[in-house]
């Protein structure tokens, strides 16, 4: 089975319920402890991962993942720590990963999705690559049998969502609120964002970016989100935590439960 097959599967293996899809940072704390989260989350009822890359400017994110990534690099993490992480987990789950485009760059296209299709990833998200200059990794990525996915912001045009939305693969990530990743305290307009963004593509939904309480995640659900992203939240609990791996696993199994 793909990459992409397995992403497909994950979702209509929901059977009419949203599917939860919690990020981490790749090699934060470090190697053993971010495994021991993404086992944790598989435990709690994540049905996808997502797994981020640690970079120096991570323009995406906001202060918790930016600190995360940082801490992550000055513990010696690298893409290659990052895809053993991906190798392990992929066995339990689709994994997903989440990087910036040097990382791409650095290696070149094909090399670079060679090597994360050797580590198991079902599809690849690259939050600062246009659309313009996707193709070329787009292309790599469906030869390999990896979804690429696009992201579309709240502020994206009807043209842009239009061209966004036919050429994602997987899902269509879909910013619930304009600027960085973090937690918010109310809940936006998630029927308004995700009704917008579902009349430009036929791929499923998936909404992140600010959703950080077991409600706000029901609230995206009802909203008619295919997906559910959890990010800060739970990067701030492996960052605060004393039992990262145990109290991430708790937290995953909340949102979780209010998704049923």
């Amino acid at each position: 089975m793909s990459g992409a097959e397995r992403i497909a599967a994950a979702f209509s293996g929901c059977k009419g319920r949203a599917a939860l899809m919690p990020y981490m940072m790749g090699g934060f704390p470090d190697l053993e402890t971010s495994l021991a989260i993404g086992n944790g989350y598989a435990d709690g009822g994540a049905d996808l991962l997502e797994l981020g890359v640690p970079f120096s400017d991570p323009l995406a994110d906001g202060p918790v993942i930016q600190s995360a990534g940082s801490a992550a690099l000055a513990s010696g993490a690298t893409l290659d720590v990052v895809l053993s992480v991906a190798l392990e987990l992929s066995q339990r789950l689709p994994v997903v990963l989440m990087c910036y485009s040097n990382a791409i760059l650095a290696r070149g296209t094909e090399r670079f999705v060679g090597e994360i299709a050797s580590a198991g990833v079902s599809g690849l998200i690259v939050p600062d690559l246009p659309l313009e200059e996707a193709p070329a990794t787009a292309e790599s990525c469906a030869a390999a049998g990896i979804a690429f996915i696009g992201v579309a912001a709240p502020t994206s045009t009807d043209q842009r969502l239009a061209a966004i939305g036919e050429a994602t693969q997987g899902f269509l990530y879909t910013v619930a609120v304009a600027g960085t990743t973090g937690e918010r305290g109310e809940e936006s307009n998630y029927s308004e964002v995700i009704a917008r963004v579902r009349k430009h593509t036929s791929a499923q939904v998936a909404l992140g970016f600010g959703i950080s309480t077991p409600q706000q995640a029901s609230a995206a659900a009802d909203a008619g989100a295919d997906g559910v992203i959890i990010g800060s939240r739970l990067v701030r609990e492996a960052s605060e935590s004393s039992s990262p791996a145990e109290d991430c696993q708790l937290l995953v199994e909340q949102f979780a439960q209010a998704l049923r």
